[in-house]
């Protein structure tokens, strides 16, 4: 409990924040936007100063070692790292802090800890490095539940098992991404998910949520990766059969991907690996516009060229991370292999960017990912979180959302929803302010567009503000046929929408699931369902 801390507000650990230069950077880019000189200021308070109510319960004594009841233990897992998050920790406002937060050593002590929870009538929340932006792990809970424990899984870090022969690793689920890596790097293997909470967030995590990682096509989501799982439910443990595929049955593997810890705890799972890359290809295409450009990154993913990496920057997006002025779209690309040189799918690549009117920022080479525009949009996509925290405190509105529409309907999807997300802030905040796009992922049949949203907003209605905001651009992307998210997963904040996009027969399938497998609703009550 004592390692290098996560923080209780902003992300990353205690002392990692943006350098002076980036805070100024990210600064002025606002308020050229907002066209203001200088913002008003507020800060959080200090960890020593954090108001908690009294636990309202405690641990047995065979349950106290694993226990802490402690302030920096129940303010660091109040919150995640929403944008409401942030509001609600500049406010000092910790009123929904667990009571207790446990810290389990292996599957038997997750058990013991879910009977403990049922017994005093505790709601339970899962936690893995809590980057979670959607309220996935707030212990927003209230009703019948007598109390609020968490469970953090940062003790089962160890990949337990390598099969080289089959490149498949059984990994214990709060192992975080660097820390995975390490272990696998000795093997010449990699899980090859990357995605931008990499540094902060853990195995378990990733599959409860459905990440999507690093790789923009083919490879996109934990779901590719996952062999077989172990979870621990209210009900008892269940232990998947590890097969390279099956054909039997609905696959229960899939049933608690995505699951957001509502159906049982993941302490451990089978992943297939990859070999390490050696070879690399890549650099940045830019384009007179977005749409130009997103035609020419379909041909792309249709030709079936699979580039590690092809994001694409709208002019604003470009501009405001650095990799552009404004004046022109960025294309990102990538090819890497652990097999063969990808010198000729880049080249592929290129030509088909051509044909769009296309043109390379320079030659494309090994080293071209890390410099020019696709060097500097990485290190800012890397850094950007960070930017968060010291935003808020200025009044900032600066948020996301991403979902996933198919290439026929994108550009009236896109026009749609970036327009009510401008009304909604020219409305909440009389005066206008920004949405822009990128792509982080696409498939042969459809983007999965980004977008980012800034406002000026006023101290103490922030979260009034950005509810109206984030509630107009949800019902948009919704009422044009999107998702409600590709990668963030539904968490608490989602909840309106999700529910609004699954079939209602599905919603009473997994109503049923959820009482079979946890049936006094222990389990982050109000994600995905109500208990």
């Amino acid at each position: 409990m004592a390692e290098a801390r996560l923080k209780h507000f902003g992300w990353g650990r205690v002392g990692e924040t943006l350098t002076p230069e980036e805070e100024a950077f990210a600064a002025g880019r606002y308020g050229e936007l907002f066209g203001i000189a200088a913002f008003e200021q507020h800060h959080p308070p200090p960890l020593e100063h954090v108001v908690l109510r009294a636990p309202r319960v405690a641990p047995p004594p065979s349950l106290a070692t694993l226990c802490s009841s402690e302030r920096s233990d129940r303010a660091q897992h109040t919150y995640g790292k929403s944008f409401l998050d942030y509001v609600h920790g500049l406010a000092g406002d910790y009123a929904n802090a667990p009571d207790v937060v446990a810290y389990p050593r292996n599957a038997d002590d997750i058990a013991t800890l879910l009977d403990w929870a049922d017994s005093v009538g505790g709601a339970v929340i899962p936690f893995g490095g809590g980057s979670s932006v959607v309220g996935g792990v707030e212990p927003r809970v209230g009703g019948k539940y007598k109390a609020a424990i968490t469970i953090d899984l940062r003790n089962l870090n160890r990949v337990v098992e390598v099969d080289r022969t089959s490149r498949a690793a059984r990994i214990e689920a709060g192992t975080y991404g660097p820390a995975l890596e390490a272990q696998l790097k000795p093997h010449g293997l990699t899980l090859r998910h990357f995605p931008q909470s990499f540094e902060y967030s853990t195995l378990g995590g990733w599959i409860a949520t459905r990440s999507g990682g690093h790789f923009a096509s083919l490879y996109t989501h934990i779901d590719d990766f996952v062999e077989n799982l172990t979870v621990v439910t209210p009900s008892g443990r269940i232990e998947t059969r590890r097969l390279p595929g099956s054909g039997a049955g609905p696959s229960p593997d899939r049933m608690f991907i995505g699951s957001e810890g509502i159906l049982g705890i993941i302490t451990e799972a089978w992943m297939r690996l990859q070999d390490r890359p050696r070879f690399r290809a890549g650099g940045a295409v830019r384009f007179g516009d977005l749409f130009t450009a997103a035609r020419a990154l379909r041909a792309i993913s249709q030709a079936g060229l699979y580039p590690a990496n092809c994001r694409l920057l709208d002019p604003l997006e470009a501009r405001n991370t650095g990799a552009g002025d404004g004046s022109f779209a960025v294309m990102v690309l990538a090819f890497e292999s652990a097999d063969h040189e990808v010198g000729p799918w880049q080249k592929r690549a290129l030509e088909l960017c051509a044909d769009f009117g296309g043109r390379p920022e320079a030659a494309a080479g090994a080293d071209a990912t890390q410099e020019g525009a696709a060097g500097v949009w990485r290190n800012a996509f890397i850094r950007m979180p960070f930017a968060r925290e010291k935003m808020v405190a200025r009044g900032i509105i600066g948020d996301t959302f991403e979902t996933a529409i198919t290439w026929e309907r994108f550009e009236s999807f896109h026009d749609a929803v970036k327009a009510a997300t401008m009304r909604a802030i020219r409305e909440v905040t009389d005066r206008p302010g920004q949405v822009t796009c990128r792509f982080t992922h696409v498939y042969p049949d459809g983007p999965a567009p980004y977008f980012t949203f800034s406002a000026l907003g006023s101290h103490g209605a922030l979260a009034e503000q950005w509810r109206a905001i984030k509630e107009a651009a949800s019902s948009a992307l919704i009422a044009a046929g999107g998702t409600i998210t590709h990668h963030h997963a539904v968490g608490r904040d989602h909840r309106p929408w999700y529910d609004r996009q699954r079939p209602p027969l599905f919603a009473a399938a997994l109503r049923e699931a959820k009482r079979a497998l946890d049936p006094n609703g222990l389990l982050n009550p109000g994600v995905l369902i109500d208990p």
